[in-house]
């Protein structure tokens, strides 16, 4: 009986440090999307969590201390990471499609493949993010910091890129045509847009 009581009590999932290995959180949740939405609830620090392939559809996420955790090609279908530490996180080839990175720490991190097709990414930091070939058709990118991203291949269809720093980044070989659709940018970027497409204009 006593063995039985200690089984229900021992933690059905774990979180561990993607480096070391070491477990970062525990949880008595049956699967790894109900112990991430746990932590993140309590607060926990998942900061270099390893997250890989993890399965985080539709997930709230507000405000998730991620700082440089492992979620490649995880599934955060409609996630919402709303303002969430995501700096010099590695996303490669995650689906983001339809998600909520609005005002999101994306500092460094690596997007390249990825699906963020619809995804909100108002006013977020993509400062030296790597963008390159990720997906952004419909995205919002209104007032976001791409200062020095790589946005090399980006599919930008129908993206709205209205406010957005776009000084230093890359958009060579970006994709901006798009049937019925067209990317937005404001006149006072216009310079900063041609800049980063590699093109100098001569006044």
């Amino acid at each position: 009986m006593e063995e039985t009581l200690k089984k229900k009590k021992e933690a059905k999932v774990v979180i561990k440090n993607r480096w070391t290995g070491d477990v970062i959180y525990s949880s008595e949740k049956k699967t790894i999307k109900k112990a991430v939405i746990e932590a993140v609830s309590k607060k926990a620090d998942l900061r270099e969590a390893d997250l890989r392939e993890a399965n985080l559809y539709r997930a709230d996420l507000r405000e998730a201390n991620l700082y440089r955790a492992d979620l490649r090609e995880a599934d955060l279908y409609r996630a919402n990471l709303s303002e969430a530490d995501l700096r010099e996180a590695d996303l490669y080839e995650a689906n983001l499609s339809g998600a909520s990175l609005r005002e999101a720490d994306l500092y460094g991190a690596d997007l390249s493949g990825a699906d963020l097709s619809g995804a909100n990414l108002s006013g977020a930091n993509l400062y030296g993010a790597d963008l390159y070939g990720a997906d952004l058709y419909g995205a919002d990118l209104s007032g976001a910091n791409l200062y020095g991203a790589d946005l090399y291949g980006a599919n930008l269809c129908e993206a709205n890129l209205s406010g957005a720093n776009l000084s230093g980044a890359d958009l060579y070989e970006a994709n901006f045509l798009g049937k019925g659709g067209s990317t937005k940018i404001k006149k006072n970027q216009v310079d900063d847009f041609f800049k980063a497409l590699g093109i100098i204009v001569i006044k």
